[in-house]
């Protein structure tokens, strides 16, 4: 696998406005079609979504994603897991699919719910069934992928990862993931933005600026811009299988591929922060 075939494209900015640096709003369903050419000539093969992200599958199944692997996730469980289902079958329809390679758990928490164990049953027999060729969950914490591996059976994890956040590396739990036969999925890879541009952040951020500033002058000494360090740095961690990267524009995800050929002569240090106020963007003000 080359570096740049590790790349994934998210598309949640296909149907909303989302990130702390986007000052662009949504895509447009004619830069949603730019973008996805761009990834297919760039071997970006895996595409990343959800029913929650505004009218994304429909942007996607109304453009066509054939070419793509595509990873979808459930709507959050209540009482009734039929309806969880049927609004899977409603993801498959809007993305004018007959399968999907991924279906992740998108609410973690819903492994608390009294029914969760009915509900994953049904995935794997929609996994049987050929309509979803891999199910798993996406997480937040260390914590939830030590509970995962110890009580579930599943093929896939999106979790987040990137150059200040490096707890799954610090715990070991990335290396447990893959002993299990776990295919590995990364997002906030550049923590929604704020890893690519420190100018513009507001002052919720401002009692990190002195750990911004020794970052920023490490990468300059290392000769990297941001985007190639922070990129680079979860490119070249082995047990990584995909990295979950969102753009706006064409021209973001040409800046993505071209910062992914960067050569790497020596390993790129992390430079981690162990603040769940920083490290969880949920929980930004």
């Amino acid at each position: 696998m080359t570096l740049r075939s590790k790349l994934s494209l998210g598309t949640v900015q296909f149907g909303l406005d989302y990130g702390v640096t986007n000052k662009n709003g949504q895509v447009t369903i004619s830069q949603a079609r730019d973008i996805l050419d761009c990834a297919k000539q760039n071997n970006i093969k895996t595409l990343d979504t959800a029913s929650l992200y505004g009218n994304s599958e429909k942007v996607l199944g109304g453009i066509g994603v054939d070419d793509y692997q595509i990873i979808t996730k459930t709507t959050f469980l209540k009482d009734d897991v039929d309806e969880v289902i049927n609004n899977f079958y409603k993801s498959l329809e809007n993305l004018n699919r007959t399968q999907v390679e991924g279906l992740l758990i998108h609410n973690i928490k819903d492994i608390e719910n009294k029914q969760f164990e009915a509900l994953f049953e049904k995935l794997n027999a929609l996994k049987e069934s050929n309509l979803v060729k891999k199910i798993g969950f996406s997480t937040y914490t260390p914590e939830q992928v030590v509970f995962l591996l110890a009580n579930f059976d599943f093929d896939l994890i999106q979790v987040p990862f990137n150059v200040f956040d490096t707890r799954l590396i610090d715990n070991g739990l990335l290396q447990a993931l893959k002993d299990k036969g776990v295919e590995i999925h990364i997002r906030s890879v550049f923590l929604q933005g704020l890893l690519l541009d420190f100018d513009s952040l507001g002052g919720y951020f401002s009692s990190w600026e002195n750990k911004f500033d020794d970052y920023q002058k490490m990468v300059k000494d290392s000769g990297f811009s941001l985007l190639e360090y922070a990129l680079n740095f979860v490119l070249n961690v082995e047990e990584i299988d995909k990295i979950l990267v969102g753009v706006n524009n064409n021209k973001q995800l040409i800046e993505i591929v071209k910062a992914s050929q960067k050569k790497v002569d020596n390993p790129l240090l992390p430079f981690s922060i162990n603040d769940i106020n920083l490290l969880n963007p949920s929980l930004w003000k």
